[in-house]
């Protein structure tokens, strides 16, 4: 009896890993921008999937009975599009979104009369489908080079150096907190380093049209900027000497092409290295 209470326990959890999750987004009649209350709900959503391994998510829109069928397809697509550029803004993977498709009106059921504004209210919505990949793909994560020894050792302008291991949380400029230790270890060797002048570069994820991503935190679309001023802030305060370097957004103009978490990112760009004598 106890190993068939342990079998039907991993079964569950099989099930329930297969799982689809699902949330509807609401709108305002004749509307596609997202309310307010609407978009909070949606970014809490975000937070929850983020560190999912996603096979796929599918965008549906759709609209009330009223209109005309040509008008509720567009509205109902134009509804569908702006849930993607959320997705977009807030550096998820656009490549796994493969369905992004308008379905114009839901008929109106057959309901008391005093219900039917609420159920249209509920036909106006958008529902967002998504499917992890199951089981999970194992993490082959390759070995990032030793940033620190690499700022120890011979440097030049015009080296640019990508910190493999300072990772930001998806949508914010803080980071995440394996990557806490190794920017303190590599500002300790920037103190030291006082003949070096160096440019910070910070870079988002999977945003179109080589666009800079939003700051979930002030809403303003400057991501990779917030998060190189993270990183500068940090070793003004360690001691590192401000007028050694600068700080950039280089938005999404630069991808890597591996994981997009890798996108999340900062460089240093060498600006001036003082020659070592032989």
């Amino acid at each position: 009896m106890k190993h068939l209470v342990i079998f039907f326990f991993f079964l569950s959890h099989i099930v329930l890993a297969q799982k689809e999750l699902v949330h509807e987004v609401f709108f305002e009649t004749d509307k596609y921008e997202i309310p307010e209350t609407e978009h909070s709900r949606l970014l809490l959503f975000l937070s929850e999937i983020e560190s999912l391994d996603i096979e796929k998510i599918s965008i549906y829109g759709f609209c009330d009975d009223r209109g005309s069928d040509s008008y509720n397809l567009k509205l109902s697509q134009d509804r569908a599009n702006s849930i993607k550029t959320i997705f977009s803004n807030n550096e998820f993977d656009e490549s796994v979104i493969t369905n992004v498709d308008g379905k114009g009106e839901v008929l109106l059921k057959l309901v008391k009369e005093e219900n039917v504004e609420k159920i249209r209210g509920l036909n106006r919505k958008v529902q967002i489908i998504v499917t992890p990949v199951f089981p999970p793909k194992p993490k082959v994560e390759a070995k990032p080079k030793d940033v620190v020894e690499i700022l120890k050792g011979d440097i030049k302008a015009g080296d640019n150096i990508v910190l493999d291991n300072i990772l930001f949380k998806t949508g914010y400029s803080y980071l995440m907190p394996e990557s806490v230790k190794t920017l303190e270890n590599i500002t300790k060797i920037l103190v030291e380093r006082k003949d070096v002048y160096f440019t910070i570069q910070g870079h988002v994820c999977c945003t179109q049209n080589s666009r800079d991503a939003l700051d979930r935190k002030t809403k303003k679309r400057n991501l990779s900027v917030a998060r190189a001023k993270y990183v500068y802030d940090y070793m003004v305060k360690k001691g590192v000497d401000p007028k050694r370097m600068k700080y950039v957004g280089m938005r999404r103009k630069f991808p890597l092409g591996g994981e997009p978490k890798f996108d999340r990112r900062v460089e240093i760009l060498i600006t001036y290295a003082e020659e070592k004598a032989n």
